[in-house]
């Protein structure tokens, strides 16, 4: 199996300005991603982003930086211009791990990327995980995926889906969902139809990008992580959390 590993990053961020810059027990968030993506089997790790300081922080750890555009307005759009810029072939696959998941565990890089390769009707992979509370159910936050029965996704929402069970503080054995982790591997040829497309209804009402690719009969082939994948980075909160996390690890 082979793969690359493209890791978009930029600066601008509500909550969290300079975001991929914050230290985390000595390093750099985006540092930690990296070198997190240099653990999987992929052949190259790039980091795509537009910002200069981002750029050289990267480049002094090491990394090769693939400068982007200003105007993307998905990841997806940068990680095609990525894959552009490199000349890579239409059958090549492309894993985006994105840039505020520092706790995101090698394994299931791999197992996003193999998972695609196994099912050459598939454009796009990605990963889940079992949801048993009713309160995460509920949250808009999580975003929850519904597969057919062979592992292929029907449909992606900020709503409970499936309704059954939906209610905060249910019993674990009355709530089944499943929770999409925002990790993807994608076919070359289906990032570069993904850019021509504009942007479908359900994309603009659920603000998933995915539904684009699902519009246009894009089938995304979903797995049940392999490893328990920690939530990204997006708060002050969480940023304290993970800090806190890997000063006491061995990473």
């Amino acid at each position: 199996m082979s793969f690359i590993v493209v890791i978009p990053a930029r600066f601008a961020s509500t909550r969290l300005p300079g975001k991929p810059l914050l230290d985390i027990a000595g390093k750099p968030m985006i540092r930690h991603v990296y070198e997190r993506a240099c653990e999987s089997g992929a052949s190259a790790v790039y980091v795509a982003t537009d910002d200069a300081r981002i750029a050289s922080a990267a480049r002094e750890f090491g990394a090769e930086v693939v400068m982007t555009r200003e105007d993307h307005q998905s990841g997806t759009d940068r990680i095609q211009e990525v894959a552009q810029t490199l000349a890579l072939p239409d059958d090549a696959i492309v894993v985006n791990v994105q840039g505020d998941e520092p706790l995101i565990p090698p394994a299931t890089i791999n197992q996003v990327a193999a998972n695609l390769e196994q099912h050459a009707s598939a454009g796009i992979s990605s990963l889940y995980h079992a949801i048993h509370d009713g309160t995460e159910l509920t949250n808009p936050s999580a975003v929850k995926v519904v597969t057919d029965a062979d592992g292929f996704a029907l449909y992606f929402s900020r709503s409970p889906l499936p309704w059954q069970g939906a209610t905060p503080g249910a019993n674990a054995g009355d709530v089944h969902g499943k929770r999409h982790i925002g990790i993807y591997a994608y076919r070359v040829k289906t990032l570069n139809r993904f850019v021509s497309w504009p942007r479908s209804l359900l994309e603009i009402s659920e603000r998933l990008e995915q539904l684009r690719a699902m519009h246009h009969g894009v089938r995304i082939i979903m797995d049940e992580a392999c490893e328990h994948v920690p939530a990204g980075v997006d708060t002050p909160e969480d940023l304290a959390a993970v800090s806190a996390f890997l000063s006491e690890s061995e990473y």
